[in-house]
């Protein structure tokens, strides 16, 4: 596919400093790049930040949508990595929420030349517990959640969104979230969910070499706070902040949190580059106050 045929097709946006490091924002399930309209002014003041929606969702061309292609992650990764090479982009800090973190994991791996750090916004590996493992869903609470979902997606969104949002007192928060699930095509939103909520992507952890942030909230139903420390354990190197924040949508919850986050993980990821000047740190700020509680 033609490179232009690829921004088009991801319905591609990009903004801040044309000079700045690059950051690459991708969404979850049921969302679209508009999702991170509240943490991206702050990213952009000194990067360069590259949006896009995966196809299926948001503004992206239904024409291309193939559902052998996205019933299974690496689907997902090769919009990134598609996206990356339209662009010609390399030495990216890709930014992943929700069922995105496992697509920039896959992303990673294809093309470590163009993807050099990971921020993993609320992720989760496997969303179906496991001996040893609590992913937050036992396989009866998945068979249910499918199969409502398959019997009626406008009503399954309207319950479900706000249990994704948390926040039960700031609706309009659910509200939003319900409104982009209702936006979405409900064929390929029940294709993208079962890929969410039936893959395994635990053995995909031990080989990210990249930098990487893991960053959960303090109370989130869909990915639970071992959730994190699993993937934080099982990431080399990897840092691990917890927002105090409850839901599984921080960039819309507490978008001053995460964005301080992100930008104190881009500072340091650029600090350890050898190549780095001192001073030079691109969203230094002497004053910031980060509402996290940080692990090593």
């Amino acid at each position: 596919m033609a490179h232009t045929d690829i921004r088009h097709r991801n319905n591609v946006t990009v903004t801040g400093d044309p000079d700045g490091p690059v950051v690459m924002l991708a969404h979850g399930f049921g969302c679209d790049q508009h999702m991170w309209r509240l943490v991206v002014p702050r990213l952009a003041e000194h990067h360069r930040v590259v949006l896009f929606d995966y196809v299926g969702s948001g503004r992206s061309d239904p024409s291309a949508w193939d559902a052998r292609r996205y019933a299974a992650p690496e689907g997902y990764a090769q919009d990134v990595v598609d996206i990356l090479e339209a662009l010609d982009l390399r030495d990216v800090a890709f930014v992943g929420h929700s069922v995105s973190a496992m697509a920039g994991v896959l992303a990673a791996r294809a093309a470590p030349d163009r993807i050099s750090a990971l921020a993993l916004v609320t992720p989760s590996p496997r969303y179906l517990d496991d001996d040893g493992y609590r992913g937050g869903f036992s396989r009866a609470d998945i068979r249910e959640l499918l199969a409502s979902l398959d019997s009626n997606y406008l009503g399954w969104s309207s319950a479900m969104a706000p249990v994704i949002m948390g926040n039960p007192d700031r609706p309009e928060l659910g509200q939003e979230l319900t409104d982009s699930f209702c936006a979405t095509d409900p064929e390929m939103a029940r294709v993208f969910a079962r890929t969410t909520f039936l893959s395994d992507n635990r053995g995909d952890l031990d080989g990210v070499n990249a930098p990487t942030l893991v960053l959960e909230c303090a109370e989130d139903v869909i990915a639970p706070r071992g959730v994190g420390a699993f993937v934080h354990a099982r990431i080399p190197g990897s840092r691990l902040v917890t927002l105090d924040a409850t839901g599984h949508c921080p960039q819309l919850s507490a978008p001053e949190a995460t964005a301080d986050a992100l930008l104190d993980f881009l500072d340091r990821t650029h600090d350890a580059r050898p190549d780095a000047r001192p001073g030079s740190r691109p969203g230094s700020r002497p004053d910031a106050r980060h509402d996290a509680r940080h692990g090593t």
